[in-house]
């Protein structure tokens, strides 16, 4: 299985600055980096930091999180066909919510080549201190991508008095306990701490896999359907026991009476159900907060 690392933080935190660091160490170690850049803009300001070995795939002018979510699993898809890495590194734009873009990268198609091993999200501390000057909208983003992470590097540290530097850890803590926080400058952060992640399930077939969440809160879990069908009715039953904390369902579902599985999608309550064409694998993503309590009893 390939390793994934998604970077995250708002604009200007220093997510490029870690991914350089990140990338030169992985190379130390004779590991074999890939890497897939989002920036909201025309040109890759960004990806001009990438060394040419090194396999890049870019989405310009669209999200990973929203209506890019498909092109990102042909993406992905694409490198896991054409290119030889050993760790794939996923720098969202500044704009993205942690949770869609980590629902992006899942896909039923390849869910059991990847372990996502967390979510790192870079902080700009000097802004974090002043997100009140922010609109409520963006500093509501800002505080998502906090309190999804599953590693925090409070970065630009040599910005903040030392009183300043307390405070920010301190509060930083209080919004997400369950992280641990790296104080850092230039995005340094050293690889075995991010080589200790574990952060979601690893899958094996024919099982059901609770994430070993490890005290983090956003993890997932792959279903794989065994020559069971349901009905709509059945399936979307099940759908409404679900607890609010799982956040995205995504993957192909075997229903009674229809040649292939159904793309089903699931947001935040909301249900979506496509006919498929091509027979694609019966298998179900699930991505929320304590993803291992969730009742999958009659799945497997």
């Amino acid at each position: 299985m390939k390793d994934v690392y998604l970077f995250s933080g708002f604009l200007g935190s220093g997510k490029t600055s870690m991914l350089t660091d990140v990338i030169r160490q992985l190379k130390e170690k004779n590991l074999k980096p890939a890497v897939m850049m989002n920036e909201l803009g025309k040109l890759p300001f960004d990806s001009q930091v990438v060394e040419k070995d090194i396999p890049l795939k870019e989405m310009l002018e669209g999200c990973i999180c929203c209506s890019g979510a498909e092109k990102t699993e042909a993406q992905i898809q694409s490198l896991l066909l054409d290119s030889n890495f050993d760790v794939l590194i996923i720098e969202t734009t500044g704009a993205a919510h942690p949770v869609e873009a980590l629902d992006a990268v899942y896909s039923p198609l390849f869910a059991d080549q990847l372990n996502v091993k967390g979510i790192v999200t870079v902080v700009d501390t000097k802004l974090w201190l002043h997100r009140q000057t922010l609109t409520p909208q963006v500093r509501s983003l800002f505080m998502e991508q906090i309190r999804h992470a599953h590693l925090l590097l409070a970065n630009k540290m040599d910005l903040l008095t030392e009183a300043e530097q307390g405070q920010a850890v301190y509060e930083l803590q209080g919004l997400n306990p369950h992280a641990f926080i790296l104080q850092t400058t230039n995005g340094r952060v050293p690889l075995n701490l991010l080589e200790d992640l574990k952060a979601t399930a690893q899958v094996a077939k024919k099982e059901i896999i609770k994430a070993p969440l490890s005290a983090m809160q956003l993890g997932s879990c792959l279903v794989e359907f065994t020559g069971k069908e349901f009905t709509q009715e059945q399936f979307e039953e099940w759908v409404r026991t679900l607890p609010d904390t799982v956040y995205r369902m995504k993957g192909y579902v075997p229903i009674e009476g229809i040649k292939n599985p159904m793309l089903f999608q699931y947001a935040y309550g909301m249900v979506q159900w496509l006919p498929e064409y091509l027979k694609m694998p019966a298998k179900l993503v699930m991505i929320g907060e304590n993803i291992d309590t969730v009742p999958v009893i009659g799945f497997n």
